[in-house]
């Protein structure tokens, strides 16, 4: 699983490479196919219950599952990037949103926020607790910020399938839930929206956007519970260290 994980983390670094005003979605998306392919892994996604990429592509108020298109990349724009790649026999599954150009502070702090209540989630993921603890540090933070937590959307196991069991939501009460145990790996992925908290899914069937149309951001990591903690399998330096490059 580390090493499906680790080619998902160096496909979302050849993805962040190309963010940038003008760019289409389809580009991104032949480059992330044809580099796990490259590296002897399959697009998880690509015909997954029928969809037609190897990414989900989700632009603004877009929550996820947004189909790559033509579309092009606007300054001010966030998209999240979602990839999965299956090799050996087991899934890799997580995502990163990433801004393009310059975007508002307002939406800056959306994405920084969301992804701090990722790791705040994964705080909790530790052998004895339970998955109402993980989504109630996620919604605790961001509900603290006025930002709303999707419901219908949740986190899962991952493994020899991309969605197993058990369902892991971005909202919870402490103590309740399925109890985490030693071995699990789950990925916890906080959608977390600016306005309210409910969507609506386009006649495609797939792009679930936001009811009021605000942005959205998207995080996730996979997590392998362990006795003292939990281990990250999943890897955002390839990510960062693109970006770094890119601010200097």
């Amino acid at each position: 699983m580390r090493e499906s994980a680790d080619i998902v983390g160096r496909t979302l670094a050849e993805v962040a490479k190309l963010i940038r005003p003008g760019v289409s979605l389809k580009t991104l998306d032949k480059v992330a196919e044809t580099f796990i392919r490259d590296h002897g892994a399959v697009p998880s996604f690509k015909g997954y219950d029928g969809f037609p990429a190897s990414l989900c592509l989700s632009v603004n108020d877009v929550v996820v599952h947004g189909i790559p298109s033509n579309k092009e990349l606007q300054d001010g724009d966030i998209i999240s990037v979602d990839c999965g790649a299956y090799k050996n026999g087991f899934h890799g599954d997580y995502c990163y949103t990433f801004e393009v150009g310059h975007v508002s502070e307002e939406i800056h702090l959306l994405c920084q926020r969301t992804k701090e209540s990722l790791y705040k989630g994964i705080e909790q993921a530790v052998a004895g607790k339970r998955v109402g603890d993980i989504g109630h540090a996620v919604q605790s933070y961001v509900e603290s910020f006025g930002y709303s937590v999707v419901r219908e959307m949740v986190g899962h196991g991952c493994g020899r399938h991309m969605h197993e069991k058990p369902d892991v939501p971005n909202y919870g009460t402490k103590g309740s839930g399925p109890r985490l145990k030693k071995g699990m790996v789950i990925c916890i992925e906080p959608m977390i929206n600016l306005g309210v908290k409910e969507i609506r899914v386009d006649k495609d069937g797939w792009t679930t956007r936001t009811a009021d149309g605000y942005p959205s951001a998207h995080y996730e990591h996979m997590v392998a519970i362990r006795e003292q903690g939990s281990e990250l399998l999943s890897t955002y330096r390839y990510i960062e260290e693109v970006l770094e490059k890119k601010e200097a």
